[in-house]
């Protein structure tokens, strides 16, 4: 049968316009992580001496407060 709402359209024509959705639910914009990822990829070395830098960084931080925050201990 054909579809009697719509006698212009061909059954074909009715079942590809129901199945396509729109433009914007196939392809939601990226995310802030994929973004994030795919600028690592493309900037490789600039990303490893960042987080290298930002590593020792926090290592230091870290030795700073364990350093000040040491006990003292009676001799």
């Amino acid at each position: 049968m054909t579809d009697s709402s719509n006698p212009d359209t061909s059954p074909a024509e009715a079942n590809l316009s129901e199945s396509t959705p729109t433009q914007e639910a196939v392809s939601p914009p990226p995310s802030f992580v994929k973004l994030a990822m795919r600028n690592m990829v493309r900037k490789g070395r600039q990303s490893l001496l960042h987080f290298g830098l930002t590593a020792v960084g926090f290592s230091a931080v870290l030795l700073l407060l364990a350093w000040f925050g040491r006990p003292s201990l009676p001799q």
